[in-house]
């Protein structure tokens, strides 16, 4: 049975037509899945699929995601992540679970919106994102309105309150920001064990950035993210009444923060 795939023109171009008409043709391609992005079930007979392939400098893995999720497309990533993602693909399926700051599911569905800006830091221009969910976190297994656990998941694994923003926040390890062609595709959080890291959050379509936050990346190929609960930062039209916003936030000790290293180009 013709599974429900999406095969782009740029992940055709990589793996070739036979291949493309194989997956296309339900000949190659799994029927249950775990999606790329969000991580959770799916199933190439029952929903719209997207391949996407990740691609290293000798190596390429062909994975598969919701195309609700993200779509089709081809994803340059360093060597030793690729590598990382066959040890974990070929390790042991059922580690244990571990706390996770990416949102629950939930009724509510929070989303991870993230801005791009550049913010002055000890007088220099720095290429910087800002994640707010749509809506308050619960702790995966929380019963109820439980409060909003997103700032405390994150101090767990690593980022540290932010009450100056003329400092930047400390580096934190087994994170990156994935950047490909110029565009931002998502920021990645370590696994347990030493696996390849994950998408904490991925963006649902290559997400654009200006030129000048290209450029302040390119001088220091790492990127400073500030993460807020819900409803404290809103959108922000503009870098300075962005940064205005990040300056309320941590007075009031609502911010935290990670420097992250670039990882694509």
């Amino acid at each position: 049975m013709p599974r429900m795939l999406d095969v782009s023109d740029d992940v055709r171009a990589e793996i070739g037509d036979e291949e493309a008409d194989r997956l296309l043709a339900g000949e190659n391609a799994p029927g249950s899945y775990d999606c790329t992005s969000c991580r959770t079930p799916g199933n190439t007979d029952q929903e719209r699929t997207s391949t996407v392939l990740f691609v290293g400098q000798e190596t390429a893995v062909l994975a598969f995601a919701h195309a609700t999720c993200v779509p089709s497309q081809v994803v340059p990533v360093s060597e030793e992540q690729l590598q990382g993602a066959v040890r974990s693909i070929t390790a042991e399926d059922h580690a244990p679970p571990v706390p996770d700051p990416r949102p629950a599911a939930d009724a509510q569905q929070a989303v991870l919106g993230v801005t791009s800006g550049v913010v002055l830091v000890g007088g220099e221009a720095r290429p910087a994102l800002v994640v707010e969910p749509t809506e308050p976190i619960a702790r995966a297994g929380a019963l109820g309105a439980g409060g909003d656990d997103f700032l405390p998941l994150l101090t767990e694994h690593g980022f540290l309150p932010v009450y100056d923003l003329g400092r930047p926040p400390a580096p934190i390890p087994g994170w990156s920001v994935l950047l490909a062609a110029g565009q931002l595709h998502a920021v990645l959080m370590p696994t347990p064990g030493g696996g390849a890291p994950v998408a904490w959050w991925q963006a649902h379509r290559p997400m654009p950035v200006s030129d000048g936050w290209r450029s302040a990346v390119g001088r220091s190929q790492q990127v400073l993210v500030y993460a807020a609960a819900a409803g404290t930062i809103g959108t922000q039209p503009r870098e300075d009444q962005l940064r205005a916003a990040l300056e309320r936030a941590a007075a009031r000790g609502a911010l935290v923060g990670a420097a992250m290293p670039l990882a694509g180009t």
